[in-house]
């Protein structure tokens, strides 16, 4: 039985050496998705904004939530909203769909010259070209409703990118646990709903009760949701600590993810 190497300099070898292999796969992912539609990709434009309005209007319409204290601003509750919309779009494209990653792709399994370990990369190549398109909308409407951006918002990828190695961690893991246990797919699904409200992304995080704000941070997107709201709206850079504290979480979270998934890949053949 074949042996896969779980150290973490074999994960970066391997999106290395099938780059041009994992670029392909996620421009047939992306195309497709809307493949036969009559707006085509245009959907991948439409959907945020459409769920944009509906949350705006929910909220700051119908529940009168604010987003910082004596502000009647519907403009800043949306463009605030929506920064926290990008994090948990990218996070919950990758996650709700990690369980099934290998399932979905049994013909490969059995062929040994396939790395099975970049199918999340391809699903994390496909929820950035999201997340691009919907960061451009939140550029444009930022720089035509308030004015040009910050300075800080050329940050961005310093928060993206360790938070994109925590989700590859995740889903090397439950792209792994979804074979062995089908159930896997189903939890996720409810779980992220319930993170969806209980991340500050439709409030502030401050609008807790103290006690709760403290607990608040112990969920992985709450940080990453916040930093890219001060460094997109806010104009301010990140905190160094909370920064440095979410880039160990996140290396420590993708070498085990992918030791986990190279660990059991070799028993995928049998159970599928």
């Amino acid at each position: 039985m074949q042996n896969f190497s779980t150290s973490p300099r074999e994960m970066l070898a391997s999106f290395w050496r099938n780059k041009g292999l994992i670029r392909n796969l996620v421009h047939r992912e992306v195309v497709g998705r809307y493949k036969g539609s009559m707006l085509g990709i245009f959907w991948s434009l439409a959907t945020p904004i459409f769920m944009l309005a509906v949350y705006t209007f929910v909220f700051s319409v119908v529940f009168k939530a604010r987003w910082s204290s004596g502000s009647e601003s519907k403009t800043e509750f949306a463009l605030v909203l929506f920064a926290g919309l990008l994090v948990f779009n990218l996070f919950s494209e990758c996650i709700s769909r990690a369980p099934g990653l290998v399932l979905a792709n049994t013909n490969y399994v059995k062929k040994v010259v396939f790395p099975l370990e970049i199918l999340p990369w391809v699903t994390l190549g496909s929820a950035l070209f999201h997340f691009t398109v919907s960061l451009a909308v939140w550029l444009v409407a930022y720089s035509f409703l308030i004015s040009a951006p910050h300075w800080t918002a050329l940050l961005l990828p310093l928060v993206i990118l360790p938070f994109a190695l925590f989700v590859m961690g995740l889903s090397w893991a439950l792209a792994s646990l979804g074979v062995y246990l089908r159930d896997v797919g189903q939890f996720i699904g409810i779980l992220v709903q319930v993170l969806m409200f209980m991340t500050p992304i439709f409030y502030p995080a401050s609008a807790l009760p103290e006690q709760f704000q403290q607990i608040m941070y112990f969920n992985p997107l709450t940080p990453p949701i916040e930093m890219v709201r001060e460094v997109m709206y806010w104009g301010n850079p990140p905190s160094a600590l909370i920064w440095l504290g979410g880039v160990m979480v996140s290396l420590l979270t993708s070498v085990l993810g992918f030791t986990w998934f190279q660990k059991t890949r070799k028993g995928f053949a049998d159970v599928l």
